[in-house]
């Protein structure tokens, strides 16, 4: 397997052909200092087999503070010392990723000016940035390589620039951003070329790589795929190695795009950039989550490593699999990136909703140990948390019977979202473990002995309108189980702003009347990176919002709305509704665990 041989790196090489790359973790403390919780995570992964541990992006310079807890290169010293340590000891390489977000940063938490290129206004917070002047080009540049000789004196391996998104080297590149009339605009790339020397006189003999957005999707002044070919192959002589990225200001969710997108979306354009600057290592990246996918990759000569970030946070054991034979039992990662795209106001720590111990590997216990005392355990519920829990019961040496109503196993993953991979692993690894699996069960009950653990769902939740006489009201879970709709419109009742009441509205276009109570349909999906793609993808189908409206009354042919703020009624017509809102837990059996 191609993935599995070693990739010369410089004057190393790594054990393989796999990176675990740069992102946010929140896993830094309140003075910006990696941490233990840092250590822990990335040790799991070189522990799991990976070669290149790229660890999160860090300031160079005190005028970069993008997020709360993003780590800053003068006080990172320790942290990278520690790292270093743990990974090296499973025989990983660690790269010390180093940023400036430039305007695309934040002055929330330093109370500071934003610095870029040009006056170009950040997207979302439509903060307009300082024009950098000669010495804070020069300050910055000089971070770079203070940074730089820190993180190797530290014990990394090499250092890695960032010119992807949210970097102020992309920035000095692109004509979106860069529109400056002195040297600095005549020659974008002359920043690039200043930052990368100043790292190499640090670094010397250790590895130095360039992340490179090769395609900024915005062609009327952005970097585009053949300008990338020739930004690369002017850069490519001072470097060890280079990853493909894309995405802008304008389109941060492209970098890491959840499940709407193709899985292996910059294969054509690293393609061409791997084809100008042979023999400089070059990785794929960019929704490579699928091993079978990044092992054609290699071997059709689209790369020559591939980032596989999110299936490492998925399986932090992607690679020892590979390497002992059981691919089939990788963990798939279904790119929902409902916990693991943490960069937002909240802070969270980054998890994985198929494997929730990661970001958490210091204090979540083995849930693997064998049980003390093996015992009976009769599990009700196929759903993923049913299976989940079987799966581990079985694993810790219980004997396991899964119970479930239906005559399908996954509820509602395996029906309705992108889910149904993660169904089928659940399935196949509770069945490999030697669970007892019935189906159309009805109300089961623990034999004498057994254990009973609840794992049944949800319900409808309370409804706050009036449903008059007559009227056809439907939960979204009947629906997406096929329960048929009428002809006509149909009203989506979606109080919550996630995914669930977008998708039917897609799938079912100009017949979807979406009623939010936010200004924006999918307020939520904000969090995922799917906000704005949503809500191109409804009006691309033709679907009807209703923003700012409070459901009131269900009528035959119509419902009656509010607006939130007027308090202005108004009818719209609509053959039935969906209540797409929350959901409660079920009733409990008596005596179970839940």
């Amino acid at each position: 397997m191609q993935l599995l041989q070693p990739l010369p790196l410089g004057t190393t090489t790594a054990r393989n052909r796999v990176m675990f790359g740069p992102h946010v973790t929140n896993l830094a403390d309140l003075q910006r200092r990696f941490t233990d919780r840092h250590t822990a995570y990335y040790e799991r992964r070189a522990g799991g087999g990976c070669g290149i541990i790229v660890t999160e992006g860090a300031s160079v310079h005190d005028s970069d503070w993008p997020y709360e807890r993003a780590p800053l290169a003068t006080l990172a010293g320790p942290g990278w010392a520690a790292i270093a340590s743990a990974c090296h000891a499973h025989g990983s390489l660690v790269i010390a990723s180093l940023d400036h977000a430039g305007g695309q940063g934040s002055s929330a938490y330093n109370q500071r000016e934003l610095w870029a290129p040009s006056r170009v206004p950040e997207v979302n917070s439509r903060e307009v940035p300082k024009w950098m002047e000669a010495d804070d080009i020069a300050a910055v540049v000089a971070g770079f390589g203070a940074a730089a000789s820190l993180a190797v004196g530290a014990g990394c391996d090499g250092v890695e620039i960032n010119a992807g998104q949210h970097s102020l080297v992309r920035q000095f590149l692109s004509g979106l951003t860069n529109q400056r009339g002195d040297e600095w605009g005549h020659d974008r790339l002359r920043f690039a070329r200043e930052v990368i020397q100043a790292a190499r006189a640090a670094v010397g003999e250790g590895i130095l790589g360039l992340r490179l957005s090769c395609d900024e999707l915005a062609p009327w002044a952005g970097i585009t795929p053949p300008m990338a070919v020739e930004i690369a192959s002017a850069l490519a002589p001072h470097l060890d190695y280079l990853v493909v990225v894309r995405g802008s200001i304008y389109s941060a969710e492209k970098t890491r795009p959840d499940f709407h997108e193709p899985t292996g979306c910059n294969i054509g354009v690293c393609r061409d950039v791997r084809d100008a600057v042979a023999p400089l290592a070059v990785f794929l990246q960019g929704s490579v989550v699928e091993w079978g996918q990044a092992e054609w990759a290699l071997g059709d000569g689209v790369c020559d490593a591939v980032e596989m970030t999110r299936a490492q946070i998925a399986d932090p054991d992607l690679v020892a699999k590979l390497a002992a034979g059981a691919g089939h039992t990788v963990r798939p990662c279904f790119r929902c990136n409902q916990t693991c795209q943490v960069r937002d106001a909240r802070s969270p720590v980054v998890s994985c909703v198929g494997e929730p111990s990661t970001g958490h590997e210091t204090t979540d216990p083995d849930w693997y140990a064998p049980a003390a005392r093996p015992r009976q355990v009769l599990v009700v519920g196929g759903g993923v948390a049913g299976l989940e829990t079987a799966r581990v019961a079985a694993m810790r040496g219980h004997t396991v019977r899964l119970a479930e109503r239906g005559d399908t196993l996954g509820g509602v993953a395996a029906v309705a979202g992108p889910g149904g991979t993660l169904v089928a692993w659940l399935v196949s690894e509770c069945q490999e473990a030697g669970v007892t699996i019935e189906l159309q069960a009805g109300d089961a009950m623990p034999a004498a002995g057994e254990v009973l653990v609840q794992c049944t769902g949800g319900r409808p939740g309370t409804r706050a309108y009036d449903i008059a006489d007559g009227a056809l009201v439907l939960d979204i879970l009947d629906v997406v189980n096929g329960q048929a709709l009428p002809d006509g419109p149909i009203a989506l009742f979606d109080p919550i702003g996630g995914p669930i009441a977008v998708a039917l509205a897609e799938s079912l276009g100009s017949r979807a009347i979406l009623i939010t109570p936010d200004q924006i349909a999918g307020n939520e999906l904000s969090r995922t990176g799917d906000l704005a793609p949503a809500n191109v993808r409804l009006q691309q189908q033709g679907a009807q919002i209703e923003r700012r409206s409070l459901l009131r009354v269900v009528r035959p042919g119509e419902v009656e709305l509010e607006d939130r703020f007027s308090g202005e009624r108004r009818t719209v017509p609509a053959a039935a509704l969906v209540d797409c809102g929350v959901r409660l837990p079920t009733d409990p059996i008596p005596g179970a665990h839940a």
